[in-house]
């Protein structure tokens, strides 16, 4: 056989989707729609489909590591990103593994509640996600509700969108992208990027329908594929930002659900 040219890898330490509209599913989805090659390390085991959560169960911590470990061990992702934790414990042994391992700065995606009402982060995880993880972090991509309790501002106005954003960079991160899915604009979903220096407003048209399942997972996995391919923070927001908007344009119904991201579409 020919050698092939090799993929850049990018991982997704994030809880399952057993419907493949959110999570781990839909982030090697999105790593394969982009063009990178997908590892995935699992957190959490959660009975869901594009409607609603029936149940959860948190892995071990020492099972988490180990994934990380053997992950490592045999080729480092070019790119990592973060989704559902569970609980404090899980967001500091992948904290402290991303520090020993020396993997990239991560994606996070704080999942403090999923689309479905369903709470994915406890009051101590989501201090803990402040001290621990968010100041490793390349880029935060919370919605309006998350970055609400990360910075605990209430966001009613884009002054209040940009002071939150300000807030969880001075946690640490590098970055923050707010997305705009949950704001009042009614006509444009208009994403706040801040990168410490200087504001970018990301906007698109919105789109009919009431969203989508799993838009918050594809978004920042496809943030983490682009970075994998080398593009620039600002870049690779942007190509996350037209692809996520595509998937949701093609989006569709598997049953009485949600609909859900039609991650192959063509673009």
């Amino acid at each position: 056989m020919k050698a092939r040219a090799k993929l850049p890898i990018a991982l997704t330490i994030a809880g399952s989707d057993p419907g493949g509209g959110a999570g781990i599913q839909a982030d090697l989805k999105t790593f394969a729609a982009i063009g990178v090659y997908g590892y995935s390390a699992l957190t959490m085991l959660i009975a869901q489909n594009s409607r609603r959560v029936t149940d959860v169960e948190i892995v071990s911590p020492a099972m988490v590591v180990s994934q990380l470990e053997t992950l490592a061990e045999e080729a480092r992702p070019a790119a990592v990103k973060t989704g559902a934790m569970g609980n404090a414990r899980l967001v500091k042994v992948v904290a402290r593994a991303i520090e020993r391992l020396k993997l990239p700065a991560p994606v996070v995606d704080p999942v403090i509640v999923s689309s479905a009402g369903a709470r994915m982060l406890d009051p101590k995880g989501v201090r803990a996600m402040r001290r621990r993880l968010i100041p490793l972090a390349r880029i935060v991509t919370p919605n309006i509700p998350e970055a609400e309790s990360l910075a605990k501002i209430k966001i009613d106005s884009p002054a209040a969108m940009r002071k939150a954003a300000k807030e969880i960079v001075a946690m640490g991160a590098k970055a923050v992208v707010i997305k705009g899915g949950h704001g009042s604009n009614k006509k444009n979903a208009v994403d706040l990027l801040y990168d410490g220096r200087k504001f970018v407003e990301l906007t698109s048209p919105r789109i009919p329908g009431g969203g989508a399942h799993g838009t918050g997972c594809a978004f920042a996995a496809a943030i983490a594929a682009y970075l994998a391919r080398g593009y620039s923070l600002e870049a690779a927001v942007r190509a996350a930002k037209r692809f996520i908007t595509n998937a949701i344009a093609h989006g569709f119904r598997l049953g009485k659900g949600q609909t859900v991201l039609a991650h192959f579409a063509r673009r």
